[in-house]
Parts: C-alpha cells; structure tokens; sequence
C-alpha cells in the first residue's frame, strides 16, 4: 500500500552519524520507496555536514521564513540533496546560530551546548510550518530521536487544525540518549508555542526530570522502541498506544511496514 511518509530525525547516514538512529533512518528510507511510498525525509543541517561533497544547494521557495522561539525571529533556509542511487531527496533546516557549529550536540568540553533546547524548539516548529509550505499531506509522520520530541505535542496542540495535517498519523521512535536533564528549566520557559501554556509540557516532566521521550509518546498515535535498553520504559508509559518491539535487522523493513499499514487503516 502506498503511503506519504514524512521521516523527520535528528541525523542520517551518511550525513551526520552520531547513533543508531543514522544507520535505521538511511536503511528504512530508501527499502520505502522502494515499497512505493512517497517520501519526504527533513533533518537538521549540522555545520558538520559537507555541502560540497553531499550537494546540497539552497530551496529558495522553502527558505525565507522566520521561525519565532521564545519570542525571537530565527531565518530558516531550506537546503536539499539527493541520496544516490537512491533519488531520495534529504531537505535540511539550516539557521547559522543554531547549526553552524561543527559539533551536534555538545561542545569540545563533551558538555551539552546551553542552547540545545532552543535548536530543539527551532527544528520541530521549522519542521512543520516547511510541511505547511510544501503543502504535502503526510499520511504518517515519524519522528527519530529526541530532537523531534516536540513534534507529536505541537501536531496535537497547536497544528491539529491545518488541513495538511488532519488526517496524519504520528509514530515516535524512542531511543536512549543523553539530553533529558540537561536543560529542563530553558525547555519549560522556551517550547510553547503559539497560545500553549506551560501546563501543556506537563507529560515531557517525569518527577523531578525532563523526559523527552515519554512526553512525545504521549502525544504519538503509536510507539517505536528504537533502543533495546528502552523496552521496559516503553511498555510500561506507552498505554494503549500500539508498540513496535525493537527490531532486528533482518526484520526491520517488514516491521516498519506492518506498523505503517494498520495505522492508515485504521483511519480509514
């Protein structure tokens, strides 16, 4: 069955390779088209990756917006290349104060940088106001990593009315990371957007500590468990939502599939 698939993730090998979301990402994108699914795959463009050797070039129709984070415009530019031999088209956020740093996510020290959640908060909402000037529909929207973690919450609280969107179908795959408690007070006072409260974040806070993965599950019509070590996590704050084990290679594309399928079914 064919689908409109929309992969957002934190990185993708070949261009950024940081974890195991790289390596999951660039092995399900291309078995997907191949399966007939129309794909559209959006990522951060970290100052890391080598415009000249992957060929990205700027999307000028994309570009131009100012996306607002706590109250302050950031310039989004759109920049695009081409995944060979795949013909899968790789479109990157960029913003100079955010991703020209040569690092990801932390700094020479290994400390994360102070404004992590500031680039989380500009890459969900770029994310879908870049959807929204597509005008592509997505059937599904998956997100990979705690980078996307917003976007379940911003679909479901502030972007549940566009018509791009009202039928969409949101997957989250959680995977163990380092970021959760390292800027929970910015996260709290900086990720409302629009008419939001603070109140709406309520299930990104797990006692004490920020829980970035149980908040986009919370939000998310069904769950991936990306990392093996997530499993128990998963099962015990997923709910009724449907779970995806983690998989094997071996089952990986099959699996994937089987999850795609009975969510758009069931919606229709």
């Amino acid at each position: 069955m064919s689908h409109k698939l929309l992969y957002v993730t934190q990185e993708m090998n070949p261009y950024t390779t940081v974890s195991e979301i790289s390596d999951i990402v660039r092995q399900l994108s291309p078995a997907m088209k191949d399966k007939g699914m129309d794909i559209r795959i959006l990522m951060p463009k970290f100052g890391n990756i080598n415009e000249r050797r992957h060929k990205l070039h700027e999307v000028v129709r994309l570009s131009g917006m100012n996306i607002i984070v706590d109250d302050d415009d950031f310039p989004l530019i759109i920049k695009v290349a081409t995944l060979a031999p795949y013909r899968l088209q790789i479109y990157f956020l960029d913003n100079e104060e955010f991703f020209k740093r040569k690092s990801v996510f932390l700094d020479d020290d290994e400390k994360a940088f102070d404004d992590n959640a500031e680039r989380m908060i500009f890459f969900c909402k770029g994310v879908l106001e870049t959807l929204k000037k597509f005008g592509w529909a997505p059937d599904i929207v998956h997100c990979h990593g705690w980078m996307t973690s917003l976007i379940p919450l911003y679909l479901k609280k502030v972007y549940h009315n566009e018509p791009i969107f009202e039928d969409s179908k949101v997957v989250f795959s959680a995977f163990e990371n380092d970021a959760d408690d390292n800027f929970k007070e910015r996260f709290l006072n900086k990720a409302t957007i629009n008419e939001m409260e603070e109140s709406d974040l309520a299930e990104y806070i797990d006692g004490e500590h920020l829980n970035l993965n149980k908040g986009a599950m919370m939000s998310s019509d069904a769950v991936v468990i990306g990392s093996e070590g997530l499993t128990d996590f998963v099962k015990a704050n997923a709910g009724d939502r449907a779970v995806l084990e983690y998989q094997d290679q071996e089952q990986l594309i099959d699996a994937y599939i089987g999850l795609y399928n009975s969510l758009v079914e069931t919606e229709e």
